[in-house]
């Protein structure tokens, strides 16, 4: 894992927390939800404020989302909006919050020149029992606090502010009027400076959440779609009326699906020759291959060359699966501009040649459901579904994890827009 984290694959991007009085603000966000102070001179926060050190020390690595829902968060400086999610249930956690950050972004920057914002993305749910707890979901609100009760007393300044502009004779009431002065100066002038978030609520989309071993739920106008273990409890018992479910390893369906709503790219001369996504899947799958035959093997000098040349020794492996050979083809077929016939494919390799539609708006969740079918390729899964590329990452021998991180390293990370552009848009 060290790695990782030395290479920004994991914990990368984060904000320092050095200033002793924003590390006093996040302890006084801590208290706020009851939580211990933690002796800490200096840490890292992500966008939702979550800091491995401070889980380190609480011993508690779900302190800011202690049931998988209602995510709490910490706001320290605006600057978080540009910052990653490392540490959630919900793929669509990181979403919500940038909106929040961007529609209320004159407010927060305001309150935390003063203090720290904190709360929960609060729902519906408090704790997820069921597959029916998920798919109650239908919108979050921002609950939030901060740790100077800056957000109350800025409500009680504009209602007295109200109740001067609308009743004659309350200019006269001295007590009231030295309240108001006495809370201007803690909150300024809250004409000037707007202090209340006033986008709280948000409408919940499309998303995936950890629970039950991994959920996909699509929302369509007037269908819901379930994808999961069907082993999760509630599987085809919640709403069958109204929600449609379908076994994550039942390729056939998940595949029949995304190409009926539109939400998948199939094999087209018009994106495979751009995007080069298929021959840079040939070349993980040939090192996959390569590794699983030989653990121990030399991948200090993978090129197309080297990858040819292991094909060519290495006959029986390379064509394990059939997968490698199907792509070659493919590959051939949209030279000429001709359209494969899904059909004609095993329902287990249509997500090898295929990609999510970059113009629909579940674009990146369906990437990362592509990635649960494609274990060779590290590139998808690293970019769209960075859980399950941490756990595979743990089974890996040394040299693949060696070869895998410098990979990610110098083509992605070194300009993850124009790989993204590239290779998925």
């Amino acid at each position: 894992m060290q790695r990782l984290v030395d290479n920004e694959l994991i914990y990368g991007r984060l904000w320092p927390v050095t200033e002793p009085h924003l590390v006093a603000r996040y302890n006084q966000a801590l208290e706020g939800f009851g939580l211990k102070r933690v002796e800490l001179d200096a840490f890292n926060i992500d966008m939702a404020g979550f800091s491995t050190e401070v889980a380190e020390v609480l011993g508690d690595t779900q302190y800011l989302d202690p049931h998988g829902v209602n995510r709490r968060f910490i706001i320290l400086t605006p600057e978080q909006i540009d910052l990653p999610v490392i540490n959630t249930a919900f793929s669509n956690t990181e979403d919500l919050l940038y909106q929040f950050f961007e529609k209320n972004s004159r407010e927060i920057f305001a309150l935390t020149i003063k203090d720290v914002l904190y709360g929960e993305i609060e729902d519906n749910v408090f704790e997820v029992h069921d597959i029916e707890d998920l798919l109650s979901i239908e919108q979050v609100e921002f609950r939030v606090f901060t740790a100077s009760n800056l957000l109350a007393k800025t409500n009680e300044l504009q209602l007295l502010i109200e109740r001067l502009q609308k009743k004659p004779d309350a200019w006269q009431d001295d007590a009231m009027l030295g309240r108001m002065v006495e809370l201007a100066r803690q909150t300024g002038d809250i004409r000037e400076n707007a202090l209340l978030p006033h986008s709280v609520v948000f409408r919940q989309s499309t998303f995936w959440t950890s629970h039950f071993g991994g959920v996909y739920i699509f929302i369509d106008d007037k269908q819901v779609t379930v994808i999961c273990d069907p082993s999760a409890k509630g599987f085809r018992k919640s709403r069958p009326w109204q929600v449609s479910y379908i076994a994550r390893d039942d390729h056939e369906r998940v595949y029949d699906f995304l190409a009926e709503t539109g939400r998948i790219d199939p094999p087209r001369g018009s994106w495979i020759e751009r995007s080069g996504l298929l021959a840079e899947r040939s070349q993980m799958l040939v090192v996959w291959l390569a590794m699983q035959a030989d653990p121990k093997v030399d991948l200090s000098r993978v090129n197309p060359q080297w990858a040819s040349s292991w094909v060519a020794r290495n006959p029986s492996a390379a064509e394990r699966g059939g997968m490698l050979a199907l792509l070659n083809h493919v590959q051939r077929q949209v030279t000429n501009w001709s359209n494969l016939e899904m059909r004609e494919l095993r329902p287990t390799d249509r997500f090898l040649v295929s990609r999510a539609n970059p113009d629909h708006p579940d674009f990146y969740l369906v990437n990362r459901l592509i990635s649960e079918y494609l274990p060779f390729d590290y590139m998808t899964r690293f970019v769209f579904n960075k859980p399950r590329f941490y756990r595979d990452y743990e089974t890996w021998p040394e040299n693949y994890r060696d070869y895998v991180v410098k990979q990610i390293r110098d083509n992605y990370l070194a300009n993850k827009k124009a790989l993204r552009r590239r290779l998925y848009k």
